[in-house]
C-alpha cells in the first residue's frame, strides 16, 4: 500500500510539473486581461493591441494564443504588425463578435477595419466580425456625402498564414483582402451582406501566391471571390457562391505594365442566383498584362445570368476606353464539367480582344440549359474551342 501509494504522489507530481511547462511553453493572452469588456459597448481596440504585442513578445518556440472568450467586442480601427514578432506562430482564438462602431464614420474613412501586416505564420480560429456595413450602404444608395467604407480583414505584406471557421456579415467595403502574401489558407469561411450592397468582395486576392480557398459559404453583393493582378498558384474547391457576381479573375489591364495572373484552378463549387458564374474580364486598353493556365471543373450553375463570360471589351460609359482593344493575352483556359441552368439563353460568352485573341479555349462537357433549351454560345476573336461531347461547338458572332 505504502509504495502504491507513493507511486501516485509520483504520478501526481508529475503530471503537475508537465502540464505547468505545457502552459509555459503555449502562453495564452486572453484580451479581458488586457482591459477588453465584452459587453457590445467599450471599445476595446487598445485591449486587442496590447494582448497581440504580448503575444509578439513570447519568444517560445511554441504557438501563443491570443484569446477572445464569448461576447461582443466593439473595435474602432486595429492594426496588427508583425515586422517585430518574436514568435511566429500566433494563433487568435476567437469565442466572440468583433464588432464595428454604430457610427460608420469612425472607420469608414480608413482603407481596412482589422489589418495584419508583415505577420508570418498567424492562424484566425472560429469567431464573427459584424463590419455594421448596412448604415452605410443606405448612406450610399440615397446619394449622401459618406465615407467610401472599410475593408473587413486585411492581411498585407504576409506569409504562411491561415484562417478557419470565420463568419463575416455586413461589411463595409470588401470582407477580406490577401494582398502581397504567399502562402494563405481560408476554409470554412462563411460571408454574409445582402445582394444589394456595392463593392463588398467576399474575398479579395491580389498580387499573392500559393492562396487556397475551401469549404466555404459566400452571399455578397459583388464577387464572391476576386483575384486581380499578379495573383499565381490559386486554388478554390467547395465553394458556394450566392447571391454575388460569381467568381471572377479581373478587371485586369488598366494599366500598360501590369502582372499577369496564372494557376488558377476552381473546382466543386456550386453557383447559385448570381449575376456571372465564372468570368475573366479585362479593360479595352493597351496592356503587357496576362491570364494564363486557368482550370474551371466540376461546377453546378443554378439559375446564373452569365454562368460562362470572357469579357475583354470592358469598358464602363465608354470612358477612359472607347474604341480601343484589350492588350491582355488570354491563354489556356478549359472549362470540364460545367452544368446547370442559365438564367439567360446565352450561357457562354468568350468575347475576346480583337488585338490579342484568346488562344487555347477549351470546353468539354459543358452542359448548361435554360428553359430546358440548350444555352447559345457567343464567340469573338477566339481560337481552338473544342467541345468534348458536342462536336462541332455551335458558335454565334
Amino acid at each position: 500500500m505504502a509504495i502504491s501509494r507513493m507511486f501516485q504522489i509520483l504520478v501526481v507530481t508529475f503530471l503537475h510539473y508537465f502540464s505547468a511547462s505545457i502552459l509555459a511553453a503555449n502562453p495564452t493572452y486572453n484580451v479581458l486581461s488586457y482591459g477588453a469588456k465584452a459587453d457590445g459597448k467599450f471599445d476595446c481596440a487598445k485591449a486587442f493591441q496590447a494582448a497581440w504585442g504580448a503575444a509578439c513578445a513570447s519568444a517560445s518556440a511554441s504557438p501563443a494564443t491570443i484569446y477572445v472568450p464569448r461576447g461582443r467586442y466593439i473595435l474602432g480601427n486595429v492594426h496588427f504588425d508583425g515586422s517585430t514578432c518574436k514568435n511566429n506562430a500566433i494563433i487568435i482564438q476567437i469565442d466572440g463578435i468583433l464588432s464595428a462602431p454604430s457610427n460608420y464614420n469612425v472607420i469608414g474613412n480608413s482603407v481596412h477595419w482589422l489589418m495584419f501586416k508583415r505577420i508570418n505564420g498567424v492562424s484566425i480560429r472560429g469567431g464573427t466580425l459584424d463590419g455594421l456595413g448596412a448604415n452605410l450602404c443606405a448612406c450610399k444608395a440615397a446619394g449622401k456625402k459618406c465615407p467610401k467604407g472599410a475593408t473587413s480583414l486585411a492581411f498585407l505584406n504576409s506569409n504562411n498564414t491561415s484562417i478557419s471557421g470565420l463568419t463575416s456579415i455586413n461589411s463595409q467595403m470588401f470582407h477580406i483582402v490577401i494582398h502581397d502574401c504567399r502562402d494563405t489558407k481560408l476554409q470554412n469561411i462563411k460571408i454574409s451582406t445582402p445582394d444589394e450592397s456595392p463593392n463588398t468582395d467576399g474575398i479579395h486576392i491580389g498580387l499573392s501566391s500559393g492562396v487556397s480557398v475551401t469549404n466555404s459559404r459566400i452571399a455578397t453583393g459583388d464577387d464572391c471571390i476576386s483575384m486581380s493582378p499578379g495573383t499565381s498558384n490559386v486554388f478554390v474547391q467547395n465553394v458556394a457562391c450566392g447571391p454575388g457576381h460569381g467568381i471572377s479573375i479581373g478587371s485586369l489591364g488598366w494599366v500598360l505594365n501590369e502582372a499577369g495572373v496564372e494557376n488558377v484552378t476552381v473546382k466543386s463549387c456550386v453557383l447559385s442566383g448570381t449575376q456571372n458564374g465564372v468570368r475573366i474580364k479585362t479593360w479595352a486598353r493597351p496592356s503587357n498584362g496576362f491570364v494564363r493556365i486557368v482550370h474551371y471543373e466540376d461546377l453546378t450553375m443554378v439559375n446564373v445570368k452569365n454562368p460562362i463570360v470572357i469579357d475583354q471589351n470592358y469598358c464602363p460609359n465608354n470612358k477612359n476606353c472607347p474604341n480601343q482593344s484589350s492588350g491582355v493575352k488570354i491563354s489556356s483556359v478549359t472549362y470540364k464539367d460545367i452544368h446547370g441552368t442559365s438564367a439567360t439563353e446565352t450561357g457562354v460568352s468568350l468575347k475576346c480582344s480583337k488585338a490579342e485573341p484568346c488562344t487555347g479555349i477549351k470546353l468539354d462537357k459543358v452542359m448548361l440549359n435554360y428553359k430546358n433549351q440548350k444555352v447559345a454560345t457567343v464567340c469573338g476573336n477566339t481560337v481552338q474551342i473544342m467541345d468534348g461531347v458536342i462536336k462541332p461547338l455551335n458558335c454565334l458572332s
